[in-house]
């Protein structure tokens, strides 16, 4: 799908038409779309790949009087009801000199904030502006996510001590993998964005260049987020794998104690049952009392004894 999008009268609003100065969003393009890009447009065929291509990582080209910026974005995905895995995709930005084009595989919060005028200010006849406060937004939704992995991941702690089940592991499992994910793709887009900094890929202004530097900060912020959120909860999935380690021990101990107190009887009985001669008061009252004298003086002694 391509979009058009343009301000007009402060805010952005679809057009019908590409128009200089405006955004043009590509999402999951056709092939006759993509084709319509390279031919249409003329951007680069190698720009417009490897902002289809979910390997890429995040980097920055420059190619005639066309840039390349690539960069991570953070998703979310619910693969069951309780279930929830956070991923990033790539995000292909180019420049030229009427347009801004993004280019992804699907499509995300991120876009769709910029399209519906959830990000205030925007100017799309700014080009460098209009990168730099998407850049801002994309690091917003990560830290957007984050919090929704340290909320997820505390109920999932509740859930733990109550159930012990597989779903809530897996369920934490899967949250330490997405916190791996971010904090790799933070630090290319932290890079990335060091190299945009330093203004010799695109020209920088006062003001793209503060707005750089917030987006920096909140990138580095992301960083050390993801960092901390990552350890709590690997350091919480060892602690939880011990408690079932305890529990699994407790539980086997009791069933060693149930099974010497049950052999009990059958071992006196199996005496009294055998064709011997000599026995103890042969009656039937006597084994009786026998086993459930000793049964109950061997339960107290184990169960007194338990820790």
């Amino acid at each position: 799908m391509i979009h058009f999008y343009q301000t007009q009268e402060n805010t952005v609003q679809k057009i019908e038409t590409p128009a200089p100065g405006c955004w043009i969003s590509v999402i999951d393009p056709t092939a006759q779309e993509v084709q319509l890009l390279i031919d249409g447009y003329g951007l680069d065929s190698g720009f417009v790949k490897s902002s289809l291509d979910e390997e890429e990582s995040s980097r920055i080209e420059r190619e005639d009087d066309q840039t390349l910026i690539i960069v991570d974005t953070a998703m979310s995905e619910i693969q069951t009801e309780e279930t929830i895995l956070f991923f990033t995709v790539p995000l292909g930005i180019i420049i030229t000199k009427n347009y801004v084009f993004t280019i992804s595989l699907k499509d995300n919060q991120v876009l769709r904030d910029m399209a519906d005028g959830v990000v205030k200010g925007v100017q799309t006849r700014m080009k460098t502006r209009f990168v730099m406060q998407l850049l801002l937004r994309i690091t917003a939704v990560y830290l957007q996510d984050l919090k929704q992995i340290d909320k997820t991941s505390y109920i999932m702690e509740q859930k733990l001590s109550a159930a012990m089940e597989n779903k809530e592991l897996i369920q934490m499992l899967e949250l330490e993998k997405s916190l791996v994910y971010f904090s790799t793709s933070l630090k290319a887009n932290e890079v990335t964005i060091e190299k945009l900094l330093r203004g010799r890929t695109i020209k920088l202004y006062d003001e793209d260049q503060d707005l750089l530097e917030d987006v920096l900060i909140e990138v580095r912020q992301a960083i050390e987020m993801s960092n901390i959120y990552s350890g709590i909860i690997s350091s919480m999935v060892e602690a939880f794998g011990s408690v079932i380690s305890n529990n699994l021990n407790f539980i086997m101990w009791r069933l060693t104690v149930v099974t010497i107190i049950m052999s009990i009887p059958t071992m006196i009985f199996s005496f009294y049952g055998m064709n011997t001669t000599n026995l103890p008061v042969p009656d039937t009252w006597f084994p009786t009392l026998i086993s459930v004298l000793i049964t109950v003086i061997t339960a107290f002694i184990m169960l007194k004894g338990k820790k």
